[in-house]
């Protein structure tokens, strides 16, 4: 068998990508799918949507390369977190449509039990603040607000899951009711530190236990696929959420090592070991994974969760990243495409002290001012273009610092690079800015595709197509470094001034 099939379910397309044991790209097939916003505030997927598309590029991708499906080991599966997904265990019919985690419907929800003193405790459980970005919240809204679903749900007939379940579902003719236990540790639901769901936590957000799925490691063969569908029943290998998957593509195997995804948001992940750091400065604790311990061979199969496999990361999520050149392009329309912001940017060597704050959702780690709101800061009549494109890469990458800075704080490591993944890493001018303001080197592997790639790799390990993580990490690749050349003082000067346009955002709201 000579290729691993990775499915890639995103919030805007599901894609489908074959690896070789070089861990190098084959093939790619991608298919985008309907965003829907029914109200301000909300964002739904239609579930059936996301399976249909999800299978059709995992068919199209095989049949485009000429492989047979004989010739896949396994299939590794990454995916969109703290999406919620409730179906029909009979029929195999959602509920009602997914709810996207992007969508804030039960922020008010969350307010109140932060208000009544719930969010410390709920934060030493899961590692998580309480906040509409995660599943639990929203798992609760379906309960409360579609007619007939919680009696049906107290009568054992619904499932619940986050994206990988019911793909899972979908690929097992409903025979596997799954999750990861990273995918599980975004539901607000999932005691990070005994790894099992929470009696507590399901009395507060009111939620029957009998709609959970069963907790599995991260990398081990947990079932297969329906021969039907691709003509042989595939062993399913690999499950992880897509922030970190993408930390295990980047062979951050070691406690201290981080990567950072540029997307639409930005997701930096610092690897913390066995142990899951509680945080002071409002980033995450969450299971990296569980399974395929780096260093050591990997089992052929190990579905059940064991605390002595399990990887813990810190994490902080940045809302605005390639965001924010969206909003030149869309908003003020001063570029046509996201690909010319560089250049527009480059045409000037600073930005003449203006600062965008993109806080245009509120703002993520580690502030979590969800009322904070986006700013332009320090224009002048000499303002152009060029300044404002070059302000806003530089308001991503300030954002990125202040994460790396309070991921310093609460673990008390020294971090000395940052990889980097996702589409905006491409963007020479972003990155230098970035190595610039971390004061460390910023690396870009060659297969940029990690968060697939992880996923290929959990299951690569599990199957033994892969023998050892020290063999996949001598895979990793650096295709370009970028070393800091902005001194210390101008550094701290930079941050300091940054600091004050945040504050002016955060006042803006409070008025």
């Amino acid at each position: 068998m000579d290729y691993i099939l990775s499915l890639d379910q995103g919030t805007t397309s599901s894609r489908a990508i074959v690896f070789d044991r070089q861990g190098q790209v084959v093939g790619l097939a991608q298919r985008e799918f309907r965003q829907s916003f029914p109200q301000a505030g909300w964002v739904e997927h239609d579930a059936h949507e996301i399976w249909q598309t999800q299978y059709a590029v995992a068919t199209e991708v095989l049949k485009n390369l000429g492989i047979a499906p004989g010739q896949i080991a396994a299939v590794g599966m990454t995916n969109q977190r703290e999406t919620v997904v409730l179906w029909d265990r009979r029929t195999g019919q959602p509920v009602a449509p997914a709810i996207v985690w992007q969508d804030r419907r039960t922020a008010e929800k969350c307010a109140r039990l932060q208000a009544e003193g719930h969010e410390a405790w709920v934060q030493q459980r899961t590692g998580l603040l309480l906040d509409a970005y995660f599943s639990a919240s929203k798992l609760a809204w379906l309960l409360e607000h579609v007619p007939g679903v919680r009696a049906r749900a107290e009568r054992g007939e619904l499932a619940f899951g986050t994206v990988d379940s019911w793909l899972i579902w979908q690929l097992t003719g409903g025979r596997l009711h799954v999750t990861d236990a990273s995918n599980a540790s975004r539901t607000q639901l999932f005691n990070i530190q005994t790894l099992r769901w929470d009696d507590a936590l399901l009395a507060l957000f009111d939620i029957p236990a009998s709609v959970l799925p069963q907790v599995v490691a991260s990398s081990g063969v947990i079932g297969h696929t329906e021969a039907s569908l691709f003509g042989v029943a595939l062993p399913i290998a690999g499950i992880a959420g897509d922030q970190q998957a993408a930390t295990f593509g980047q062979a951050c195997w070691r406690p201290g090592m981080a990567k950072n995804t540029y997307g639409t948001g930005c997701f930096m992940l610092m690897n913390t070991g066995d142990t899951a750091v509680p945080s002071r400065f409002k980033l995450l604790s969450t299971v990296a994974w569980v399974g395929s311990v780096p260093g050591h061979a990997a089992p052929s199969a190990q579905p059940m969760l064991q605390a002595a496999n399990a990887c813990y990361a810190l994490e902080g999520s940045v809302f605005m990243g390639g965001a924010t050149v969206q909003w030149l392009r869309d908003g003020l329309q001063i570029i046509r495409s996201a690909e010319e912001v560089e250049a527009l940017a480059s045409q000037v060597t600073h930005t003449d002290d203006v600062y965008l704050v993109p806080a245009f959702v509120g703002l993520g780690a580690p502030h979590w001012d969800s009322r904070a709101r986006a700013s332009l800061l320090g224009m002048s009549r000499g303002t152009s273009r060029a300044h404002i494109a070059r302000a806003a890469l530089e308001s991503i990458a300030l954002q990125v610092a202040d994460v790396f800075g309070a991921m310093r704080q609460d673990s008390g490591i020294a971090l000395t690079e940052l990889r980097v993944d996702g589409g905006a890493c491409r963007n020479n001018l972003l990155m230098q800015l970035q190595a610039d303001l971390l004061g460390v080197p910023v690396l870009r592997p060659g297969v940029t595709e990690t968060t697939a790639l992880g996923a290929a790799y959990l299951a690569g390990l599990a199957v033994g197509f892969w023998q050892s993580a020290d063999e996949v990490s001598a895979q990793w690749r650096i295709e370009r470094q970028f070393d800091p050349r902005m001194g210390q003082d101008e550094r701290q000067a930079k941050l300091a001034r940054w600091h004050q346009a945040v504050q002016r955002s955060q006042a803006w709201a409070a008025q």
